[in-house]
Order: C-alpha cells, then structure tokens, then sequence
C-alpha cells in the first residue's frame, strides 16, 4: 500500500469542482448542485472545502444554464462545459485554469462531504502522474474496485456493475475509486486532448486518462463517509443526516449542550457560544448568530437572527430574519419577532408578534402584544419605537408609526395609534358600559 504521510507541499493546488450534471435522478426542476444542504447549495460544499484547504484557485464547472455562477464564493471562478459530454469534458473545460506546474485536484460537486484535511493529505500524499483518492467500505457493491500491484500502485480499477467482467478475487477486494483524482498539472494537460468518445456512451471519461500515466498511485480515505455522493433524494437525506451530526458534534465539542441530537437542525453557517444549551426541535437556519450561556427551545425556529449572550427564547418561538435580540432577553412561549431590534433584559414573554420594531432596555411586553406594522395606503412596512423600561398590559397592539417613551405604560386592550410621552399611560379603547338585567332579558326574548 502506498505511504500515506503526509509531507510538505511546494505549490498550492489548482481544484476543479465538476458541476455540470443534470442530475435527472433528483426528479427536480431545480438543477441539483443547487439542492439545498444545511443551509448551502450542495455544489457548494467542496467548492468552500478547496478554498479552506489553501487551493490556489478553484475552478468550477458549469452547465450552460450556469446555476452555480452567481453563488461562488470570493475566490472560486466558474467556466461553462458546453454540452454534456463527460467527467473527461467538464475538465477539458477547465484545462485554462490548470498550472502546469502545481498539482491539480479534481472533484466532484455531488460528492460534498469532502473536508479541507483530506484535500490538503490527498495533494500532499500525491506523487507522480495520478493519485487516485480510494477508500473501504463495508459493502463496496457497485462501486469500481482498486487493484493494487506488489508495489502499492494501482493496476487498475474493474468496474462490477452489469457489464463489468470482475473475477471473483477482484469481487472481494472493499477498495474503491471515490472519483477523486490529484494529478500532475503537465501530465493532465498533455493527456486530456487524447481522450477518446469511442464508447457505448459517446463521452469522455476522466478515468482514460489513466491509461495515458507511467504509474497510478493510491491515497486511502479513512473516513468513508468523506466520499459519499448524490444520485437522488434518498442519498441527499443520508449525506444531511451524516453531515449534521458532524456539525452538531463539533458545536458539543465546543462547549455547546445540545439535549437531544436526533432533534436539532442547525446549518452549516450558524455560530453558537459556549454554555448556550440548544433544547429539542430547535432549528437554526441561514446565518443565524447565538451568543453564550443562552437557552434556545424547545420548538424554536430562528432563521438569519443574531442572538447575544444570556438570552432566553422559547418554547414554541419563531425568530424571523432581522432579528436582534440583545443581552439579557427573552422571547416567551408562541411569541414571533421579525426584522426588530429586542433590548438587553426586555421581556417578551407570550402569545405576542413582534414586527419592524426598536424596543429598549429592561421593557415588558404583555401577553398578546401586537405590532401592526404594514400600512395598506403605502403598502410599506412601517416601525414601532418602544423606549426603555416601558409596561404594556395585554392585548394591546400599536399601529405604526408610532413611538411609546421611556417608563410609560399602556391600558390592557388599548389600540395605540398615537405616541405616548414618556412615563405616561396610554389608553385607547371604548369605556366599559354595564347593562343591568341584560341576561334576563335574553332569556324573555
């Protein structure tokens, strides 16, 4: 087996990301590098782990639609195959991009799990032509098994599907060819023009260019989930699965209590501090921020919300984009707040909507507190200004515009469409009337 030190490299890699496939199997209109995993389109996820890995550049390979183009993150530049000719056409495609003298790793964008480690240990395992990145499953059916000469280096790789010819010995051998390649920059240049569509297929396969190297070496993947790919929904479900209990470990790790795993759903992009403990059926989605020591669920949904340190949300809360709860807080059971700024130690206890609003410090919203924020003869979304330590009693919904002062209160079931002077009370409903012997008289009529 060929050594798998890794040793320094002298030159950053170029990686090439292939992106153009159709994915048919996904049955969706939505092309599927752009399939949604933990919060980033799945084409994306190797495209950040090159980047991570310390690639020179990372080329991406698009289909003529050009899905991916408008996503790539800072460092990553897209060019287009221009028709669907193979895994050996997508990197002709990107054959302007490669540096003749660095190596070149080529991956694949359904297969997003792969990390920076094993990139970075793929390039510096790499020697000669070919390194062909390999692993060991348990069950390698289907898969092209790597057969392996005296020396460590790859003989060949026999594929057993229905037309494969694999013996019995090559049957029981668990190496397979993950499709992951590092070759040298000049090598691959001079072999791509030699790949050949003389095939059942009509297109160029990247493996030809195999044939066309002195010796194919071999860097095995510990991790065989690293390599997983997506043909279809049911594979994309067990690559979430896998990735978010990686995620959801690495927050443990950290410092973070996660209570019940199997239950919590947080996206690749969510920051948490430490000590916050993240109860069951919390979701946290986009770019959501959580400081530390807060105390999120049960059944919390927070979606691109920055959340600092000793907050309390929940149960049963949804935190909406623009959400800014500041220290101290808390959002109570079935309360939802949206593009609002809550202040440090403010209360918002229960059964309230909270929309495009600024409320200070240490304030107290009763149950079944409402802004109504939309303004139907603008058709524009208009904000409430509620000022410090301010007491609003329950079912009391303020129109905006309007602004509540510092230390003042409002009547239970008031409708404030007015400001309110700071440490004054607002009041705004009808006068109760009693109507004596009213149930009498029902029951004469």
């Amino acid at each position: 087996m060929c050594p798998t030190t890794i040793r320094a490299v002298s030159q950053a890699p170029v990686v090439i990301v292939m992106a153009a496939g159709q994915g048919t199997r996904m049955k969706s209109k939505t092309p599927k590098v752009l399939h949604d995993l933990l919060g980033r389109p799945m084409g994306l996820w190797p495209v950040h782990a090159a980047l991570e890995a310390g690639a020179q550049k990372v080329v991406v390979v698009d289909s003529p639609e050009k899905p991916l183009e408008a996503v790539l993150p800072e460092g990553a530049v897209a060019v287009v195959q221009p028709t669907a000719n193979g895994t050996g056409g997508a990197v002709q495609a990107a054959a302007g991009h490669i540096d003749p003298g660095a190596p070149v790793v080529v991956l694949s964008g359904d297969v997003p799990l792969v990390t920076p480690e094993a990139i970075a240990a793929l390039v510096a395992a790499h020697d000669g032509d070919v390194t062909m990145a390999t692993t060991k499953l348990d069950d390698p059916s289907g898969y092209g098994r790597v057969v392996r000469r005296a020396d460590g280096s790859v003989d060949k790789v026999v594929e057993t599907k229905a037309d494969g010819d694999a013996t019995e010995d090559e049957l029981a051998i668990d190496e397979i060819n993950t499709g992951i390649y590092a070759f040298d920059g000049a090598f691959l240049l001079d072999a791509l023009p030699k790949l050949s569509a003389d095939n059942a297929q009509g297109e160029l396969y990247l493996p030809q260019v195999l044939d066309h190297a002195a010796a194919v070496h071999a860097y095995q993947v510990g991790d065989p989930n690293l390599v997983l790919g997506v043909n279809d929904r049911v594979a994309l479900a067990h690559v979430r699965a896998v990735a978010q209990r990686k995620l959801l470990e690495d927050l443990m790790r950290d410092g973070v209590t996660v209570t019940d795993p199997a239950s919590t759903y947080v996206d690749v992009d969510v920051e948490v501090g430490r000590d916050t403990t993240l109860e069951p059926g919390t979701v946290l989605r986009g770019k959501t921020r959580i400081g530390a020591d807060c105390r999120v669920g049960p059944h919390v949904v927070a979606v691109d919300a920055t959340i600092e340190d000793g907050v309390s949300i929940g149960p049963f809360a949804y935190l909406r984009p623009g959400t800014h709860l500041r220290p101290g807080s808390k959002i109570g059971t079935f309360v939802e707040v949206k593009n609002s700024d809550i202040g440090a130690r403010t209360k918002v206890p229960h059964l309230s909507y909270i929309g495009d609003a600024d409320v200070g410090e240490d304030t107290n919203l009763g149950a079944a507190t409402i802004t109504a924020n939309y303004d139907a003869k603008s058709k524009t979304k208009r904000r409430t200004t509620i000022g410090d330590r301010v007491k609003s009693s329950v079912d009391v919904s303020f129109v905006a515009p309007v602004t509540i002062g510092d230390d003042a209160y409002t009547a239970a079931g008031s409708v404030i469409t007015d400001d309110v002077p700071p440490k004054a009370l607002g009041v705004a409903r009808e006068r109760q009337r009693n109507v004596e012997g009213y149930a009498d008289r029902d029951k004469e009529q």
